[in-house]
């Protein structure tokens, strides 16, 4: 399984494990009462028991028989200890005690509630990512009051510490009451219709309350409308919220005639959302799990002013003003009131003021279905086939980020064949191969990459195969060979720049650098030259700059040149992925000796590339270019032919040709033979390999609201973390990045306008690394972040600033385990979130892609304008900074001077009699010399030059005045005068 294909497994069904807090507010009657000591035995469980005194059904508070409390075989972070209530209850405290009489305690723990025993949800305390605190002692009981409560069957508690010198012990209790809950369970094409006598309800106030769960991401909640288009509707889509506010000026378009307020995310996860909205005139509340929306309209118009229906769970077909499309809810809410009204209740009872529509039912099941995480790239699930041999049937649900990735393969009988389902480009492939018949591929699917839920039905029945997503059928269904006979199983399953860009943003100028372009990845730093014009080039040299002899009149073909670079060839790989672009120029200079044969066109030379592949194309980024530069060009010196070799003329000609098709790159050999022809020459140069651009350095997106942010896959890198990434902002604070565990969490974050900080909790404590800086940070200025954690210790370094570090402990926990997706720009609790704009982020080496991300995302945009704030400096002696959409440029137009920052100065003074000699010398930079030099006493003096350019500029009052003398070694070639 490759790296692409593991981080889309990690995706894989995440939202069982995304945490979500609930927004019940605690009854204000009694709710206090202990409810597990009452409890039989049977209804406590664990992970593991010690021993069978030690076993969880003597887990009750102050509970002295069997050993006195619950422990489980081995003390470590994965064990549990669960309490069945035996119906929901309200839970409003919990308490916690060691074992009686022992070293055995527990010091902090995590808490996880579910209806149905299955489908758990984390409770987060507000004031703390870490779990509760526990013991400091076996006998001593640790109350803890839960703001708020919840509402649940079943509890989990989950050691996190436990005292050193003992083993986890636990005795606990659970306070609260019994919860009264009135449920209804749409399906999907059912709802409720809610009239009420407007003599006896005018409210001054609308208040709707109500909770609901559902695993489908689309829906209506409730829709209430009035005249000329006025209505008000609550749906969820994609997993969010929208509250839909239409006043009804359809005469008068205005901006604020139609409101859209969103909240929430990932709002599909089968757990209890609570949702309250206040509306009085023209103010409007709007809640999900305590977070608050409000908004006030302009003008007069009342929210209030509506009809006396109110639709839960759909639209009625009758509605008039609904003119975009919409789906009915697929379902359960809970305790659903209006104004006070209990609406499930007046259903249940079949008032007149309900009409239901549909099948519905007033309770609500648990699911059936379970997601499951694959936690790394080596995470694959082994099912055995149940259907029968003639028939194949196999339908999942699976949800990532991710563009490329394996989902389901299976190999058939006896080595008959194999199919795979992958995800290619967002696209659903399935793939079928069997021996002897070409390999057949269906594409079924679009933009399958978006974070939500998608359907796959896989179906085969003797020689058919059909595969859909979403309902939709492939484009067409494979007709296999012969019988389809199936195995048994089905598997699921020091820092340098990176790049001469970065170096040249930095200021620096043309010279040798080492960039290292996976960062903390593997592959090492490559020395190359950087040359920094407006582009900034990268120049990977090699061992055959010079002259390469192919043959001679005197010999046979000589072996060919193994060309090798400084770089290995897989950094060669990273700076070509890296680069926009990428070119190699290869320079012919034959005496007759040709490139393939007049007669059929079989080349007879060719070269071979990075993976050892043969090529024989000669330009352009296409291999079935097949014409040299002056083929492309049109200027050969016989039109019969697209390269001077071909003429197969008996003087020297030369030929050039640029290679650029990434992939191939860089040159690795080349080969030429003309058996056959007499007399035959022939040499060639290859230049270096040359690349520009960046497309991770300026890889950005503009986050402009506190709530927004990006949704990644979750960071799993146990033992080390290496974060980098730039920022710019005006705001005092906010998040950067965040990934949750069960109470491991890293997180980097502008704490404060000049202090960047590093926080992480690998199970010793939370643990921060500040760098403080004496000017501020949000001056909307670009700012580069640095951090590393590993088991020895965490660095943080912001800018040139000194870098920060602190060590790790020397006996403490080292693993970070994390579940959650990465946040990037906010928090899971969306609060503290960042405002500014974030570019070039990559974790462990691997960059992420902020823009494509950002394209899908609300309150998120892609790129970030400004650059010359931050860069404009670089522009010296006048120069003038010029925004590109990935960089600056500087513009030295009204300079004196030249170059990438206007530092060069391209102007000289002659006085009477002065002169400039510029003698050509050999040069092993083949970016800056292609002299022929040595090539004229290489050969003999029959090689001709076809052509040579030189351009110049001139200011003068003096005539006559020689300007330009140019002379070989052997004669006078030209003089220019005025």
């Amino acid at each position: 399984m490759n790296l692409v294909a593991g981080a889309f497994l990690r995706m894989l069904f995440l939202l069982s494990v995304q945490p979500r807090s609930t927004g019940v507010a605690g009854n204000t009657y009694d709710c206090e009462t202990p409810l597990a000591s009452s409890l039989p035995r049977a209804s406590f469980s664990s992970s593991s028991e010690l021993s069978s005194s030690h076993g969880p059904g003597f887990a009750s508070l102050n509970r002295r028989d069997g050993a006195g409390g619950w422990t489980p075989l081995v003390s470590n972070k994965y064990q549990w200890l669960q309490i069945d209530l035996g119906e929901r209850m309200e839970v409003t405290a919990v308490a916690t005690q060691g074992g009686y009489g022992s070293s055995d305690w527990v010091t902090s723990y995590l808490l996880m509630f579910s209806d149905g025993g299955r489908n758990w949800k984390q409770y987060r305390r507000e004031e703390s990512l870490s779990g509760f605190p526990g013991n400091t002692n076996a006998d001593s009981v640790v109350h803890y009051r839960l703001q708020p409560p919840f509402e649940a069957r079943f509890l989990r508690f989950l050691p996190l510490g436990w005292n050193p010198k003992g083993r986890i012990g636990m005795r606990v209790e659970v306070y609260g009451c019994a919860y009264r809950s009135e449920m209804v369970n749409f399906d999907g094409k059912s709802s409720l219709l809610y009239t009420f006598n407007q003599n006896t309800m005018s409210p001054t106030k609308d208040v709707f309350s109500l909770k609901f769960k559902t695993r489908q991401n689309g829906g209506i909640l409730l829709h209430r409308e009035g005249q000329n288009g006025k209505h008000i509707t609550l749906e969820l889509v994609k997993g969010k919220l929208i509250l839909l506010l239409n006043s009804g000026k359809a005469n008068r378009p205005s901006p604020d005639a139609s409101v859209t307020l969103t909240l929430g995310s990932l709002l599909d996860d089968q757990h209890w959302h609570h949702v309250l909205i206040e509306i009085l005139n023209t103010h409007v509340s709007f809640t999900v799990d305590r977070h608050t929306h409000r908004f006030q309209a302009k003008g007069e118009s009342s929210y209030l002013d509506l009809d006396y229906e109110i639709s839960f769970g759909g639209i009625p077909g009758h509605g008039k003003s609904v003119a975009f499309p919409h789906k009915n809810f697929h379902g359960c809410f809970e305790n659903l009131c209006y104004n006070g009204v209990d609406i499930i209740d007046l259903s249940k009872k079949h008032k007149p003021q309900i009409l239901i529509m549909g099948n519905v039912s007033f309770s609500c099941s648990y699911p059936q279905t379970v997601p499951v995480t694959f936690l790394s790239s080596r995470s694959y699930l082994a099912l055995p086939r149940t259907s029968g041999k003639d028939k194949v049937s196999v339908t999942f649900q699976f949800r990532t980020w991710n563009r490329a990735g394996p989902l389901l393969t299976s190999q058939f009988q006896h080595g008959s064949g194999a199919l795979a389902l992958v995800l290619n480009e967002g696209k659903l492939k399935l793939s079928l191969s069997q021996p002897g018949h070409s390999a057949r591929d269906v594409t079924a699917g679009a933009g399958l990459n978006d974070g939500q839920w998608h359907s796959v039905s896989l179906s085969a029945k003797g020689s058919h195969l059909n595969v859909m997503v979403d309902g939709a059928a492939a484009s067409m269904a494979h007709s296999l060979s012969g019988q389809i006979d199936l195995g048994d199983n089905y598997y699921l399953g020091a820092l340098y720049e990176q790049s001469c860009e970065a170096h040249k943003h930095r200021g620096d100028s043309s010279g040798l650098y080492y960039i290292d372009s996976d960062g903390s990845g593997p592959l090492g730093a490559a020395l190359v030259y950087c040359n920094m014009t407006d582009t900034a080039w990268t120049s990977v040299q090699h061992n055959g700059s010079h002259l390469a002899r192919a043959k001679s009149s005197d010999e046979e073909n000589l072996p060919p040149v193994v060309f090798k670079y400084r770089a290995s060839m897989d950094q060669l790989q990273a700076i070509t992925d890296r680069a926009d672009h990428c070119q190699q120029e290869l320079a012919f200079h034959p005496k007759k000796s040709r490139l393939s044969r007049h007669h059929d066109g079989t080349p007879v030379s060719w070269w071979v590339g990075r993976t050892n592949e043969t090529h024989t194309y000669w330009g352009g980024s296409l291999p079935d270019a097949q014409k040299c530069t002056c083929g492309l060009e049109g200027n050969c010196i016989d039109s019969q032919y697209y390269c001077n070799c071909d003429a197969d003329r008996n003087e020297w000609t030369s030929d050039t040709v640029i290679l650029s098709c990434k992939k191939h790159l860089p040159v690795t050999r080349v080969v030429m033979t003309d058996a056959g022809q007499p007399h035959s020459e022939a040499a060639y140069t290859l230049g270096p390999l040359l690349c520009w651009g960046d497309k991770s350095f300026w890889n950005s997106a503009s986050f402009n609201t506190e709530t927004s942010y990006l949704h990644f896959p979750t960071f799993r890198e146990e033992l080390s973390a290496d974060v980098s990434f730039f920022f710019k902002t005006t705001a005092s604070s906010g998040v950067f990045i965040e990934n949750l565990g069960i109470t491991d969490f890293i997180r980097l974050e502008l704490r404060a306008p000049a202090e960047v900080t590093f926080s992480f909790d690998v199970g010793n404590g939370p643990c921060e690394v500040t760098v403080q800086s004496p000017r501020p940070f949000n001056d909307n200025r670009w700012h580069h972040v640095r951090a590393e954690r590993n088991v020895k210790e965490a660095s943080l370094q912001v800018d040139q600033l000194p870098s920060k570090t602190q060590s790790a402990p020397a006996d403490g926990h080292t693993r970070l385990q994390l579940n959650s997706q990465l946040f990037v720009g906010g928090t899971a609790t969306r609060q503290r979130g960042f405002l500014g704009c974030i570019r070039a982020l990559q974790l462990n080496g691997l960059a992420l892609d902020l823009e494509e991300r950002a394209t899908m995302t609300p309150g998120v945009e892609p790129g970030c304008p400004g650059h010359c704030s931050s860069y404009g400096h670089l522009c010296r002696n006048g120069g003038s900074c010029r925004e590109k959409h990935r960089g600056v440029s500087c513009d030295c137009a009204f300079s004196a001077y030249d170059g990438p920052f206007c530092e060069n100065e391209i102007s000289a003074y002659f006085g009477s009699g002065s002169s400039v000699t510029y003698n050509f010398q050999e040069h092993y930079n083949y970016t800056f010399s292609k002299n022929s030099s040595s090539f004229v006493a290489f050969f003999s003096e029959e090689l001709t030059l076809t052509r040579e350019t030189a351009t110049l500029s001139f200011r003068t009052t003096g005539t006559p005045s020689l300007l330009l003398y140019v002379s070989s070694f052997q004669e006078e070639k030209f003089a220019d005068q005025v």
